[in-house]
């Protein structure tokens, strides 16, 4: 093939293989406009909040959207909409059977940075509502913010969270501490400080804060009447630690501290100050 020829040939190549790298660049540029954003994951504490108190959980994939008008959507947070969603059952994760795979209910959603209302249609959500009694299929969701986006990591950690809810000898509600006291020991730094908690279902509860000679001081809790003081402290991230890290009180009400000296309500105090340090906070990134 001579020069010229050569060259003539090229051109046109070129010239498609700059189309074809444009329409690639189009492409990916029209798909990360197109792609859903990236599905927040809820914290332990979020999850197991709206677990607690949800009758029905369950798995939905959104049909159709309506927002419901400001002067009739009161409470809604600024910066917030409210809608009236339609939408099929994917998996009951929990609660009693529904009839029918059709869904009514009304939940309230964050507005995108531009101010309007994300797109939800065909996207999967997880709900966490009670029935209504006599209207098959329609929710009344147990918070405003109770619709989820669904992610494969949200539903694993939620399925966690129900394991224990719903296991056998799960930690109950914690209402307070009922109870404090140290008592010091025989020996110089030996002594141990017992917290007896009020649990809404009215089981036992304790926990207990050893200190020996030369020892670094431990604890331990327990939800029965078995004190185990040898017990270690709960992991972060299950219903024990749940339970204390969320709904303990941020101090030792005095009231409540009837150890025999200031000396000893004072090391009580410092005791109940520990764990909660020991526990972390609670953290929730609900609103």
């Amino acid at each position: 093939m001579c020069r010229e020829t050569r060259s003539r040939f090229r051109a046109p190549v070129r010239a498609l293989a700059g189309l074809a790298l444009g329409w690639v660049l189009f492409a990916a540029t029209a798909n990360a406009k197109t792609a859903p954003a990236p599905v927040p994951l809820l914290s332990y504490a979020d999850f197991a909040d709206l677990s607690d108190n949800a009758p029905t959980i369950l798995r939905a994939q959104v049909r159709s959207v309506a927002v419901v008008e400001p002067a009739r959507a009161p409470g809604v947070r600024p910066g917030w909409a409210r809608l009236y969603v339609e939408a099929r059952t994917v998996a009951l994760l929990t609660g009693a059977p529904l009839t029918g795979d059709s869904l009514r209910y009304q939940a309230d959603v964050p507005l995108d940075p531009k101010g309007k209302v994300p797109r939800l249609i065909k996207r999967e959500v997880i709900l966490f509502a009670r029935t209504v009694p006599a209207r098959p299929g329609e929710l009344q969701l147990v918070a405003p913010d109770a619709q989820v986006l669904w992610s494969p990591e949200g539903e694993a950690r939620l399925r966690g969270v129900l394991d224990e809810l719903l296991g056998a000898g799960a930690p109950g509600r914690l209402r307070g501490v009922q109870e404090a006291i140290f008592v010091p020991g025989n020996l110089v730094g030996e002594g141990e400080t017992q917290m007896f908690l009020a649990m809404a279902n009215g089981e036992p509860a304790s926990i207990s804060v050893v200190h020996a000679p030369n020892q670094p001081r431990r604890w331990s809790v327990s939800f029965s009447e078995v004190v185990d003081s040898t017990g270690a402290p709960p992991r972060a991230d299950t219903l024990a630690w749940y339970r204390l890290a969320c709904f303990l009180p941020r101090r030792l009400d005095p009231a409540v501290n009837v150890s025999a000296t200031g000396e000893d309500k004072a090391q009580a105090g410092a005791d109940y100050a520990w764990v909660l340090e020991q526990l972390g906070p609670c953290t929730r990134t609900r609103g």
